[in-house]
C-alpha cells in the first residue's frame, strides 16, 4: 500500500470520525446535516480513485453502491443512539441496561453482516470478484478506522457497578 493512499485513507477516515464524534454532541441541524453530505460525497470520490472502475462498472456499481451507503448509515445511527444511551447511563448502569446495550450492540453488528452478504451478489453481478474485494477491502479500512475511534473516546465500565 503506497504512501499517498495511506496519507488519503487516513485524512478520509479521520474526518469522517470527526463528524461522527461532533454528531453525537450536537442534535441533528442544518450544518451538521451538510457536513455529513460532504462527508458522503468524499468517501464516494475515495473509492472512485481506488477503484478504477470502467464507464460501464461504474454506471452499474455506483447506484448500488448508494443503496448500501443508505442502509450503512442507519447502522450507523443505530451505534450513535447506542453510544448516547451508554453515556447516558454511565453513571448508573446496572445489568438490566448492560443487557439491552449489549444485545442491541449484537443486533447491530448482526444486521450489519446480513447487510454485507445481502449485498455481495448484488456487487458480484455488476464487478468481477477482484473489484468486489477491492471495494470491501475499502470499506472495512474505513469501518476499522471509525470502530477504533470510537472505542478510543467510550470509556470502559468501571469494574465497582
Amino acid at each position: 500500500m503506497s504512501i499517498k493512499y495511506k496519507l488519503k485513507l487516513f485524512s478520509f477516515v479521520s474526518i469522517i470520525a470527526f463528524v461522527f464524534s461532533a454528531s453525537l454532541m450536537v442534535s441533528a441541524s442544518d450544518n451538521m446535516q451538510i457536513l455529513i453530505e460532504k462527508i458522503r460525497a468524499d468517501k464516494k470520490l475515495f473509492i472512485a480513485q481506488n477503484m478504477q472502475l470502467t464507464d460501464a462498472e461504474a454506471d452499474a456499481f455506483w447506484p448500488i453502491y448508494e443503496k448500501y451507503q443508505d442502509e450503512l448509515f442507519l447502522l450507523r445511527a443505530r451505534t450513535k443512539n447506542l453510544i448516547l444511551v451508554y453515556a447516558e447511563n454511565f453513571d448508573h448502569m446496572n445489568d438490566e441496561i448492560a443487557k439491552k446495550l449489549l444485545d442491541e450492540h449484537s443486533d447491530i453488528e448482526e444486521s450489519r453482516q446480513k447487510l454485507r452478504n445481502v449485498y455481495l451478489p448484488k456487487f458480484r453481478k455488476v464487478l468481477p470478484d477482484i473489484k468486489v474485494v477491492r471495494y470491501y477491502q475499502i470499506e472495512n479500512k474505513i469501518n476499522a478506522v471509525l470502530m477504533y475511534e470510537i472505542a478510543a473516546n467510550v470509556p470502559l465500565i468501571p469494574e465497582s457497578h
